[in-house]
């Protein structure tokens, strides 16, 4: 049925299909059932629909550095590019739609955003830009990067192509154990690194947003290698039957150490911090077993470490921890690492320190409000400062406070 529909006591409503009801509505109807090696094609073809041309995928490597084409019938190849200083990683750190003016009309780059964790960029070219044509490019950008996300679960072909060099089989356990490295809502912000990206094993994180309530936790497993990941598989594991079971910070400590100590023996251990944030009032609680202190960082100084009495690393059968609590601000920031990022030195030399860690941090806090893009800078710097290497894993992830509600999420505007 089409056109004006009358319900009883409510004015018409036009139900009639506009043409990017339809473009759209075709990409989305086509591509549940759509095999992963052609959405490539099925979006080419909706691109030329609106006029465009030369259309390429970009996809985000694996750290964070460079934009890597996506193969596929219908898209453009080439060279990498680097997310720092082009314009399609302007797009890709912005967030926001670039317009580049070139000789055969106007490149766009658009990121391809799912949810709030960015997948890469999508670029193609018009004659020439509207506002019609924006609005349209915006949210086929956003339906693609939904149908990227939900093919990759059913192909290799989108992971293999982020890779920039071998990975190891510890580090193949541990990025499919982690959840998306980026998040973003109008309460909380979260972002993460983890170095070296094709040879990680021991370090992981992991997160979830369960009403009003952020759950949180970073691991370091002892060791390196295969052993480390599987260590630190069982780590998160166990950390996310806790969690789901509802206990509090306490009793979800005493579960993952008893399951570390079943199955490896009172020989390994896992170092970790668990926290939860109630996002409504900024009232975040912690526990530490043996994982380096975090930090709070306001108005980009650290202004304190988290302290806290913490307990022994888990597996090693420790007092049940004491959680502590604090109150945070608007815009303030936690900063959660591993000893990885601080202990880097080279033989007969200081280790590269927390001090120096601090004055890294704030500085590149300064530069940025956004908490992703914070990540992967900060990141890249220390991985600079540290000489270019990182001999044992490396881990960060950052956690903005934002307060207020989400509800106008959910409020339809016609």
């Amino acid at each position: 049925m089409t056109g004006p529909r009358h319900g009883e006591g409510r004015s018409a409503v036009d139900l009639s299909e506009g043409f990017g009801e339809r473009l759209l509505g075709q990409l989305l109807d086509r591509a549940h059932e759509m095999p992963p090696q052609l959405i490539a094609p099925l979006v080419a073809e909706e691109v030329r629909r609106i006029g465009g041309r030369s259309v390429s995928i970009l996809l985000q490597d694996y750290e964070q550095r460079e934009l890597v084409h996506l193969p596929g019938r219908g898209l453009e190849v080439g060279r990498t590019i680097p997310i720092d200083g082009t314009r399609a990683g302007e797009a890709f750190v912005r967030k926001t739609a670039v317009e580049d003016e070139q000789a055969d009309g106007v490149r766009m780059y658009l990121p391809l955003l799912d949810g709030s964790d960015e997948v890469g960029v999508m670029g193609f070219t018009l004659d020439s830009v509207g506002e019609d044509d924006r609005r349209l490019a915006r949210r086929l950008a956003g339906l693609v990067a939904d149908m990227l996300v939900t093919k990759n679960s059913y192909t290799d072909r989108y992971t293999q192509a982020r890779r920039r060099g071998s990975m190891s089989v510890a580090a193949e356990i541990q990025w499919s154990l982690l959840p998306p490295l980026a998040m973003n809502t109008p309460q909380v912000a979260v972002a993460g690194a983890l170095e070296p990206a094709y040879n990680v094993a021991g370090d992981s994180l992991d997160y979830a947003l369960n009403d009003d309530t952020l759950h949180l936790a970073v691991i370091d497993a002892m060791g390196h290698g295969l052993n480390a990941s599987v260590l630190a598989t069982v780590a998160v594991s166990a950390y996310r039957h806790a969690r789901r079971a509802d206990v509090g910070l306490a009793e979800l400590y005493a579960f993952m150490d008893t399951a570390i100590d079943q199955q490896f023996g009172p020989d390994q251990f896992v170092t970790a911090q668990m926290m939860r944030l109630d996002v409504a009032t900024g009232r975040l609680e912690w526990v530490n077993a043996g994982h380096p202190e975090a930090l709070l960082i306001r108005g980009n100084k650290v202004i304190r470490r988290l302290e806290n009495e913490g307990t022994l690393p888990v597996g090693f059968g420790g007092a049940a921890p004491l959680v502590s609590t604090t109150q945070l601000q608007r815009g303030d920031r936690v900063v959660f690492y591993s000893d990885g990022l601080v202990e880097e030195h080279k033989p007969g030399e200081e280790q590269f320190g927390e001090e120096r860690m601090i004055d890294i941090l704030e500085h590149v806090s300064s530069l940025t409000d956004d908490v992703q893009e914070t990540a992967r800078v900060l990141s890249h710097t220390l991985m600079r400062a540290r000489g270019g290497t990182t001999s044992d894993d490396a881990t960060l992830f950052v956690v903005e406070w934002r307060g207020g509600t989400a509800d106008h999420l959910a409020t339809v505007v016609i």
